[in-house]
């Protein structure tokens, strides 16, 4: 085998790095390595969404913690938390939507396709009541929560 010359290696290596072949100059949008679309429905969901979904699911069960329990004024924060983790885990669990993600148009499924399950939709809620292991994303918009629970949030 003949050792490659100074100039065949410069062309190589010219040629391995030109703007078709790195991926630093592609543009990556968050789902693409899971097969999902760019935009519309089945695409990752945007942070605007999540957080509009979360701020209505906290809203309606604070509502209900006051309409309906009325607990003493220092507990009424601790029901929403109880109530708001019951909401996400049941529906999460059996439908992959709250009330706020369906207003906001977003689901949870699961990667593989299956429904969410009571398992990892309690894994999923524990992790997501933590507050800063949802805020840890990586470039497919998954927090660490999607991430333990084999979830991703996508547009309906």
């Amino acid at each position: 085998m003949r050792p490659v010359t100074e100039q065949q290696a410069a062309s190589l290596s010219a040629a391995s790095s030109g703007p078709d072949d790195s991926p630093s100059d592609q543009e990556y949008y968050p789902g693409e390595d899971l097969g999902l679309p760019k935009t519309g429905r089945g695409s990752v969901s945007g942070l605007g969404r999540r957080l509009g979904a979360i701020f209505v699911d906290w809203l309606l069960c604070t509502f209900i913690v006051v309409a309906l329990i009325r607990p003493h004024e220092a507990d009424v924060e601790l029901w929403t938390l109880l109530i708001f983790a019951a909401q996400d885990f049941v529906l999460t669990s059996l439908t992959g939507f709250t009330v706020g993600k369906r207003l906001f148009g977003v689901r949870v499924v699961k990667l593989d396709g299956t429904w969410v399950g009571p398992i990892w939709g309690l894994l999923r809620t524990v992790a997501l009541l933590t507050v800063v292991l949802p805020l840890v994303v990586n470039r497919d918009q998954r927090g660490l929560h999607d991430r333990a629970s084999n979830t991703i949030v996508i547009r309906v």
